[in-house]
């Protein structure tokens, strides 16, 4: 289904009992955020604030649920959409000289054909309202976390072009407002945004612009997509609402954007201009992303639709909005993953905790020995899987939402001595845990059953038992460790989790000294303050403060990880390291004061509450003695 405007969308999710009108006042100022944030970790409807000082409603949480992103691609399930990707792809990759093979191609070349952009020349409903006096204080950009820089565009689609090749780019970067007519740009180096700017450098010339916001929200979906280099976003979004994008020019920059957006941004970059200090901005993966250097964007024109609303998200601890737009894109392009790089996935999965890029769960069809290795050595060098740190291979009977399930294999049938591939390569820019800027250390978990080539020279199995740990009660009589959590253990899974006092010397050293070598376990080592019976927090800085080849330690057939904030002396760590991303008491208070006035249900506890004792001293960066 092809929608027209923000505002027919919200006509659908209001039809479907999806959507919250809120009349209060709400401020755009940390206030819309605290509220956002206990709705979608509670797996609330999306949310419309109507009244927050500027005359554009402010639209949030409408990727929060399966069904609300059904709704927006106009499937009845994510599944659906997945399918008809496969339908495609086999249609225009059928090999064959038979009748049948070249009408399936040519099936599936006229489906992509009907869904290529279309430029037109008369002006789009997107520029009804003509600003070429531009001031961006007429829009509710939120600040969204107490430490962030300023207010940001959370939802913007950046329209570059590369001035070589003409091939035009619908990015998501972050912008920081810096006054009426200035942003940031926050594209990252990996990014195909700051490629054109690369060439537009080059070329000594200054860098045409366009953001679009709202629209179809097809369109916001597809600019996070991870589409191959020069493939147009807006073919995928035609494919998505089954009817091709109408595109219009700018007023004032010779870029196109969707005829039907609903605010439109336009501007340029000045590629000899200095660069500026942009940040710092609490970011999906629960910690702030720091303050750095960027390019700034000088704004000509804002227009907009009369009828206009403001799109926004929220990104920070996880869960968020931001998890079901990654479970789309793991529906989508499954298959092209399988069909570019290994037929013998089956799926693949990137639980919440692991914020996208740290941690992927890959099931597939073994046949011979080794393959699980290689599939972890293809995943990291393939596309944007190359920014994955951790990986789980399992086999194809598993159940990847089942964590139970693949904690219980990794330690059936993973040896730390054998079935680990620990390497080094790209990291994503907002990783924090490694030694140096965006690269560091990757793990591969070969999880699946083991051939009789991959067993050990004994031909044992994998399969480790455990009915006594001594060290469960060597770690509650030490003063070095603060907690301990053995349940895991007693389920038969061979896990521990450990929280330490990081101002006691020689707790690696403690732990070892507690083992025998042989039992089997993976010994996560964690903060004093981390919640050890919260799986969901457990998991999310496990994953965000380890560097595998670091941080990892195997001792006999045991492993321990080292998933402890790295900002004191102890761990000789030079870069800044991020606080975690949580409301500060006066907003927690204020917006407990005034939910009985938003009409929103019962009042939901803030989850900055608990996370909240995971803060250390500082502001977005953590202060830290110098080393």
């Amino acid at each position: 289904m092809a929608y027209n405007g923000l505002k027919e969308f919200v006509s659908e999710l209001e039809g479907r009992n999806e959507l919250h009108r809120i009349n209060t006042f709400v401020n755009p100022e940390l206030e819309i955020t605290e509220i956002t944030d206990r709705i979608v970790k509670s797996g609330g409807k999306a949310l419309l604030f109507e009244n927050n000082g500027t005359g554009f409603p402010v639209l949030i949480n409408m990727f929060g649920s399966d069904e609300r992103m059904s709704i927006a691609i106009g499937r009845e399930n994510l599944e659906d959409a997945g399918r008809e990707m496969e339908n495609i792809f086999k249609g225009v990759t059928r090999g064959g000289n038979t009748s049948f093979s070249r009408l399936s191609i040519l099936h599936g070349l006229r489906q992509i054909a009907s869904v290529m952009p279309k430029k037109i020349s008369r002006k789009g409903i997107c520029q009804e309202v003509i600003n070429l006096n531009p001031d961006l204080n007429i829009l509710p950009v939120l600040k969204c976390w107490p430490y962030d820089g300023g207010k940001f565009i959370t939802l913007p689609v950046v329209h570059t072009k590369n001035p070589d090749t003409g091939e035009v780019n619908a990015g998501m970067y972050r912008m920081q407002i810096f006054d009426c007519n200035t942003t940031g740009m926050h594209w990252h180096r990996h990014k195909t945004g700051a490629a054109h700017y690369r060439a537009w450098k080059e070329r000594g010339e200054k860098m045409p612009v366009a953001v679009s916001l709202g629209g179809d929200p097809v369109y916001t979906y597809a600019a996070t997509a991870p589409l191959p280099e020069g493939i147009d976003e807006y073919i995928l979004a035609g494919f998505l609402r089954k009817k091709r994008v109408k595109l219009v020019k700018c007023i004032t920059q010779d870029l196109y954007v969707p005829y039907d957006a609903d605010i439109v941004i336009e501007g340029y970059v000045d590629t000899a201009e200095e660069l500026v200090w942009e940040g710092p901005f609490g970011d999906h993966t629960g910690f702030y992303s720091l303050a750095d250097w960027y390019p700034k964007f000088h704004i000509t024109a804002i227009t907009h639709r009369k009828d206009a609303i403001y799109p926004a998200t929220i990104v920070g601890v996880p869960p968020q909005e931001d998890v079901i737009l990654g479970k789309a894109t793991e529906r989508l392009f499954l298959f092209p993953i399988k069909l570019t790089l290994a037929p013998e996935i089956t799926d693949i999965h990137m639980p919440p905790a692991g914020v996208a890029h740290n941690l992927v769960l890959v099931k597939i069809r073994k046949e011979y020995p080794g393959q699980g290795l290689k599939i972890i050595n293809s995943l990291f060098g393939a596309g944007q899987m190359m920014f994955s740190k951790f990986i789980v291979v399992v086999d194809n009977d598993a159940t990847l939402n089942d964590y139970r399930d693949i904690v219980c294999r990794i330690g059936k049938y993973t040896d730390p001595r054998r079935n680990l591939l620990i390497t080094s390569g790209p990291l994503d820019v907002l990783d924090h845990s490694s030694d140096n800027f965006s690269f560091g250390g990757k793990m591969g978990i070969d999880a699946t059953r083991k051939m009789k080539e991959e067993r050990n020279s004994s031909g044992d199995s994998q399969e480790i038992k455990h009915e006594e740990v001594p060290l469960c009660q060597s770690v509650l009589s030490d003063d070095a460790f603060t907690g301990v959590n053995c349940d895991l253990i007693a389920d038969l899974l061979p896990v521990i989790l450990i929280s330490v006092d990081k101002s006691t010397l020689n707790w690696r050293e403690r732990i070892k000294d507690m083992l025998n070598g042989d039992e089997g376990l993976w010994i996560f080592v964690l903060d004093k303050n981390v919640n050890l019976k919260n799986p969901d927090v457990v998991v999310w800085q496990i994953l965000s403060n380890s560097d595998p080849l670091r941080d990892i330690y195997v001792t006999g057939n045991n492993l321990i990880i080292n998933s402890t904030a790295k900002t004191g002396v102890e761990d000789q760590f030079s870069r800044e390291w991020p606080n975690i991303v949580v409301s500060d008491n006066h907003t927690i208070k204020k917006i407990d004061t005034i939910w009985d006035d938003l009409n929103i249900g019962n009042i939901i506890d803030s989850p900055s509450v608990e996370l909240g004792n995971l803060l250390f001293e500082g502001e977005a960066s953590v202060n830290k003695p110098d080393i």
